[in-house]
Formats: structure tokens, sequence, C-alpha cells
């Protein structure tokens, strides 16, 4: 089988999505039968530019392709897919398990915060789950997180990070003793080359200043490359312009103070670069066809 140039590979945010990120949290949650049964159980190879699939096999089959390597196997089971690596499912119908999502920030976060651990998160790879007490132990906190997810309460966010970081810290377990047994399966190591490096410092920089709201030049002289090489990356490799991925990312934090904090809305555009209030509201109705108030009742209104 001819392999797939990376960049004929179509990049979602969700598969089968190209809006923005739905949520103002920074993970998704849902059920793998949620949205495969609607693509007849099978996801298409594609990739993302900017975030992490957690999958837990609960139980069921599923064959798993990851850069080009095609494995089957059984739950109960852990599935790693980084940012940029090419991937794809195929579940029989009696899957059972969920998938998390991981926003680029938190998924660097938990990195940091693990250390050298951190590479299980940066590989793509899957894990078995054959002891028992590991097994059971991953499937209530999966459990946990599906059901914070879904039901609004006070601190959720607290509850949600609290209980994605332990995860995190159980995959990184899980994979700590895979790499110390030359005998077990090992992760499928991810492609990479320079383009891809150039993504993600470029994604580490936005990170590090958008409340600056730097320009596209300053950033790519960083990288030490022109702004409209940048610009053709982000197009080649997350299918967006590096305006709209910086953009993007103030768009994120913009949902996330409106949602959680109690910040005015000139508190917020302050804090995110913007000289008036009324600059922020523009490129926050542009990018949502919701004003910064609007969104906020909505996200405040009773279920």
């Amino acid at each position: 089988m001819t392999a797939l140039s990376p960049d004929a590979v179509p990049v979602f945010k969700l598969y089968g999505e190209t809006r923005h990120w739905p949520t103002p949290d920074l993970l998704h949650c849902e059920s793998i039968a949620e949205r495969s049964r609607l693509h007849d159980w099978h996801i298409k190879t594609h990739r993302h530019a900017d975030l992490l699939h957690l999958l837990h096999i609960a139980a069921g089959e599923v064959v798993l392709d990851l850069e080009g390597s095609q494995t089957r196997f059984c739950g109960p089971a852990l599935i790693v897919v980084p940012a940029m690596a090419i991937h794809g499912f195929h579940f029989e119908q009696q899957i059972r398990g969920h998938i998390i999502t991981l926003a680029q920030p938190l998924a660097e976060h938990l990195i940091a915060a693990l250390g050298h651990q951190g590479a299980a998160l940066q590989r793509g790879g899957h894990y078995r789950l054959v002891d028992s007490g590991e097994a059971q132990a991953i499937a209530l906190l999966v459990a946990q997180i599906a059901d914070e997810y879904r039901r609004p309460a006070i601190n959720r966010d607290l509850v949600l990070h609290a209980l994605i970081q332990a995860l995190a810290a159980q995959v990184a377990r899980r994979a700590e003793r895979q790499r110390s047994h030359p005998t077990a399966l090992r992760p499928t190591p991810s492609a990479s080359d320079r383009g891809r490096a150039h993504l993600q410092r470029f994604q580490a920089l936005i990170e590090a200043h958008y409340r600056e709201q730097p320009t596209i030049g300053a950033l790519a002289k960083q990288l030490g490359i022109t702004a409209a090489h940048l610009n053709t990356l982000c197009r080649q490799l997350a299918d967006r312009s590096a305006l709209q991925l910086l953009h993007e990312r103030i768009l994120l934090e913009a949902k996330r103070q409106l949602t959680y904090t109690n910040m005015t809305i000139s508190e917020v555009a302050d804090s995110l670069g913007f000289s008036e209030p009324a600059y922020f509201t523009r490129f926050f109705k542009r990018l949502t066809g919701l004003n910064p108030r609007d969104f906020r009742m909505r996200q405040h209104a009773p279920c």
C-alpha cells in the first residue's frame, strides 16, 4: 500500500470537523461510539495539528493505524495519539470506551509536569492493561472524567484538571514499564521533520506570548525563518494560517475567562492585549458569531 504524504492527510479539529475548538474547556470527552457510529465505525487516516488524543478501550477490538503501521488488539487498553501523528481507527460495533482530546495548552502543561516521563504523551503508541488493578484504576478515572465533563458543577474546571493529571500520570507509569521491558510491544515513534519542528516551536511561542499579540513576522524571526515560510508551513501542516493559529489561542483563553472568571469584558480584553474593549468585542464576534456578553450568558444559562 502506498504511504500517504503528510501534506495529503486531512487535518481536523475533532474528526470530521473544521470549526473552532467547541468548548472553553481544555479537554473534550466523548464515548468512542458517539462519533464512530456516524462514520460506520471507521475513522479514516487523518491528523491534528494541535490536539492530543487519549483513548481508553474498555472492551472490544480495534485496528489502530498509527504512522502507517496497523495493529489489531482488544481492550482493556490505552492509546496515545500525539499532535501531528497520522492515525486512523477501525472499531468493532461492540466497542466500549472513551476518547479524551486535550488542547495543546493542557497537553504541554501535563508533559512539563511529568518531567522526563512526559515523553509518553509525545510518542504515539498503545498499551495493553493486563494488570486488573491498574485497568480498574484507569477505567474509574476515565469514567469520572466523562461524568464530570457532561455534568456542569461548581469547580468543574478544577476537578477535570485534577482527574486528567491523574490519568496522565497513569499513562506515564504504564509507558515507563513498557519501555523498561524490551520484549513488550513498543509505542510507534511518530515521524518528525524540520517543518513539524518549526510548527511545534511556533505553537510554543504562541503559548508563551499570545497575550502580547505579537506579529507573525516577529515570531517567524525568533524561529529563524521568514513570515511567508512560516505561513506556508502552517497551511500545509495545520490547514490554517499562522495568524489563525494565534487567534485561535487568544479566542480559547477569552472563552475560558468569560466562562470561569468574574472578570469584566474590559478586564478580559486588557488581559489579552486588546487596547480597547470594542476591538476585543469585534474580534470575538467575528470568530464566534456572539459578542462576549451573550457568550457568557449562554455558558452560565441552566441546562
